[in-house]
Order: structure tokens, then C-alpha cells, then sequence
């Protein structure tokens, strides 16, 4: 590995990485996204490109959005008074979301209510979403080769709209990223999320089980794809404990480079944009965007504010580049 001081000196590196962890998000939020569709499933069954069809960014890449923006904010000196101002002035104004997740919607209900954080994540029923995991890539940027600081920001911002579970997924993401940032394994990455995840909690019990199957199967793809999907099947698609471990598990298999890694999570079923993102975000940060087809990064560069309004035409490779001045 390298080191955050390593980063900070070569600032063309570190822009390099967060760029590529922000593009490589948007990438697998697409790939996921079209990936799932009746139509790509008939045409083509399999998805390895980003058609003329394909989406530019769904709730998973304009929530990381948010994310950002509000880091860049505060400089990387994150409260929850600054989630709570980003979320009025971008989420709450909103009356509808199109693509917007239920975890989100339900904290936008809260806040208008009265109810702040922790209690407007606590009291959701949508708490254990992996709606806080999609978004907080950002987090790993700024924390690049610390996981615990990367953890305790990543509460901060998920506490708004989860709790538990879905807290701790995200504090898992955050984790991973921060170590790919400097370069670590795919085991030090890993390790990274693990650790900031409870023994006891149903996201590490998942995790492990995911590991596991891949194991005992040498990384098969073909041998593990479908018992996978099996053992980590939850009532709604969009929980954490099946699309994190799912995640992983994708990256534990495919992550020589970012193609093939990013071409496997998009693909798993259910929640297959936020598996996509997730690793998107993971390989983008430790390989850079120069390891990412061009065209992918071209495709994806400006969102349509589907889900969030303000995000339309923002510039991804900028908003990596902000980021990385925050190291």
C-alpha cells in the first residue's frame, strides 16, 4: 500500500483515484441498472456494455452526489448539522422522486416532520436499506488510508435515513473505499469492512456466508452464482445484508481489473444497481480512471437528475477532482 501522505504529495494520483472512485460508481449504478432490464435480459441475457438504452444515473449516483457536495461543503469537517442542510436544500424541497429509495424518502418524510437525526433513520422502516451503503463513496475519498475516520463520517451521513444494519453497511463501504484509495489488496479491502462491522448483526453473518460459498468453491463463478443469489435472498431486494454481501462477494471473485469486477456486480441479480456501484466505486478508487473504458466514463460523466434535480449535468470527473483536494 500506499500511504495518505503518498496521496497528498501527488495530488495528480489522488484526483486520478477519487475520480475514478466516482465514475467507477456511476458505471456500475448503469451497468446494474440496465443489466436488470426485461429487454437487456431478452436481447443479450447477459450485459457487458452500456447500450444506447441505458440509464446515465439512477438514486445511487445522485445520492453520492449529495454526499459530496455536502463534504465539499464543510470542507471535509462533516456534521450532522450539514447532512441536515444539504438534505433540506436538495432532498426535502423535492415533492416526488422518481427513482428515489424508499430509505430516503422515508427520512425526507421525517425531517419535514420535525424528526432529526438519529431518530429520522431510526424511526423508518426502511432503515436497513442499502441506500446509505450507495452513497457514501465519498467518504472513502476524503478518508483515503484511514477506515476508522472513514467509519465514523460514514455514521454521520447515514444515520439521516438508516440505522443498524443499514449504518453499518455504510460505514463498511466507506471503509473499503479509503483502503482502495491507497492502493491495499482486495483482503486488505475486505478486512477493512469487516472490521468496522458488529459480530453479532445480520450484515456480518451475510458477509461471512458470502465468503464462504466463494471459498469452498475456489472463486467459481459459474459453481457459486446461483447458490449465492439462494443464500442471500432477503423479502425486499434493497436490503443490506443481501446487497452488500452480494457486492463483495463479486469483488472477492472479479477484481484483476475494473471491467471484469464491474461487469460481474452489475449483473447480479435484484438490486443490481447498487451492487454495481458499490464495486464500481471500490475498483474505481483502487485502479484510477485510467483503468476504466473511456467510453464508460464519457457515457456516465454528466447525470440526468432522475432522482435528484440538482444533479443533472454535474460533472463527475470535477466533483472527483474536489474531492480529492480534501485528502
Amino acid at each position: 500500500m500506499i500511504t495518505t501522505a503518498d496521496l497528498r504529495a501527488n495530488k495528480d494520483l489522488a484526483r486520478e483515484k477519487a475520480v475514478g472512485c466516482i465514475c467507477g460508481l456511476a458505471i456500475g449504478d448503469s451497468l446494474g441498472d440496465a443489466a436488470r432490464t426485461q429487454s437487456n435480459r431478452e436481447n443479450y441475457g447477459f450485459t457487458t456494455d452500456l447500450n444506447s438504452g441505458a440509464s446515465w444515473s439512477t438514486d445511487d449516483t445522485e445520492f453520492a452526489l449529495l454526499t459530496a457536495k455536502i463534504i465539499i461543503g464543510c470542507r471535509g469537517k462533516l456534521t450532522t448539522e450539514d447532512v441536515v442542510k444539504g438534505w433540506f436544500e436538495d432532498v426535502v424541497v423535492q415533492d416526488e422522486f422518481k427513482r428515489g429509495g424508499a430509505s430516503e424518502v422515508s427520512a425526507a418524510i421525517n425531517l419535514r416532520r420535525g424528526i432529526r437525526p438519529p431518530e429520522s433513520g431510526k424511526f423508518s422502516t426502511f432503515h436497513m436499506s442499502d441506500g446509505s451503503a450507495m452513497r457514501i463513496a465519498p467518504v472513502g475519498i476524503i478518508c483515503a488510508g484511514d477506515p476508522e475516520a472513514a467509519a465514523t463520517m460514514a455514521e454521520i451521513d447515514a444515520s439521516i435515513s438508516h440505522y443498524g444494519d443499514g449504518v453499518w453497511g455504510a460505514q463498511a463501504v466507506a471503509a473499503a473505499v479509503s483502503i482502495a484509495m491507497v492502493n491495499g489488496t482486495m483482503e486488505e479491502i475486505i478486512d477493512a469492512a469487516m472490521k468496522v462491522i458488529p459480530k453479532d448483526s445480520w450484515l456480518y453473518a451475510s458477509m461471512n456466508t458470502a465468503f464462504d460459498i466463494v471459498e469452498k468453491a475456489n472463486g467459481s463463478i459459474i459453481d457459486v452464482w446461483m447458490p449465492l443469489h439462494d443464500a442471500l435472498r432477503t423479502s425486499a431486494w434493497a436490503t443490506t445484508a443481501e446487497a452488500i454481501p452480494a457486492a463483495f462477494a463479486c469483488l472477492k471473485m472479479a477484481h484483476s481489473d475494473f471491467k471484469k469486477g464491474a461487469i460481474l456486480a452489475g449483473n447480479f441479480a435484484r438490486d443490481a444497481d447498487t451492487i454495481g456501484a458499490v464495486a464500481g466505486a471500490i475498483l474505481g478508487a483502487k485502479y484510477g480512471v485510467k483503468e476504466i473504458p473511456a467510453h464508460w466514463v464519457e457515457k456516465t460523466r454528466f447525470p440526468s437528475g432522475t432522482c435528484l434535480t440538482f444533479t443533472k449535468g454535474v460533472d463527475l470527473i470535477k466533483i472527483g477532482e474536489e474531492l480529492a483536494d480534501l485528502i
